[in-house]
């Protein structure tokens, strides 16, 4: 997987906003396993993979689909931040 910006992180957190709060755990392996192999495939062919896109987070998560990004503030979107940062964290520990 390419590297994670701000950027990936709100997309991601807006594609979690979408679907019930249980799902945000599967839907972030999900999530991350798709930019990982898009980043493979990038990297063995010298082009996007067709589906995943570049291997980033935030083109995965445009795959699937993003809410509209709500106020900073709003209690559920942050909470969406907080478990795509966390998931961020976990897979980057188990792939050492």
């Amino acid at each position: 997987m390419r590297e994670i910006t701000h950027g990936d992180i709100r997309v991601a957190a807006r594609v979690l906003i979408a679907r019930p709060e249980p799902e945000w755990p599967a839907l972030m392996a999900r999530l991350l396993e798709d930019a990982h192999h898009a980043d493979r495939y990038r990297k063995a062919q010298g082009r996007h993979h067709p589906r995943l896109g570049n291997g980033t987070l935030m083109s995965a998560a445009f795959g699937i689909g993003v809410a509209p990004e709500p106020l900073p503030s709003d209690s559920r979107y942050l909470a969406a931040i907080r478990a795509v940062i966390e998931a961020v964290l976990d897979w980057r520990l188990r792939q050492i």
